[in-house]
């Protein structure tokens, strides 16, 4: 689970990463102008598209090995046996 909310969160910073170092390549980060009149609602749009995209490859990715079902983990004779696909 925190491998998905980092990935996420990955995800949405990328804009403004990548406007960051637009920002140190074009030397134009010297003043504290150009960090706030960005194009931040632009920024927020995109990090929000590559979020739902990332979510909708998560679904379509990870899925059950097809013609396998899915054992949940158990207690067998006191031994525990985890969650498996057969």
């Amino acid at each position: 689970m925190l491998r998905i909310i980092l990935t996420q969160l990955l995800l949405f910073s990328l804009p403004f990463i990548g406007f960051a170092i637009w920002l140190f390549i074009t030397k134009k980060a010297q003043t504290s102008e150009n960090w706030r009149k960005g194009p931040m609602v632009w920024l927020v749009i995109a990090g929000g598209v590559l979020v739902i995209g990332g979510l909708v490859m998560l679904t379509t990715r990870e899925g059950l090995p097809e013609g396998k079902n899915y054992r949940p983990a158990e207690l067998r004779d006191g031994k525990f046996v985890p969650g498996h696909f057969e």
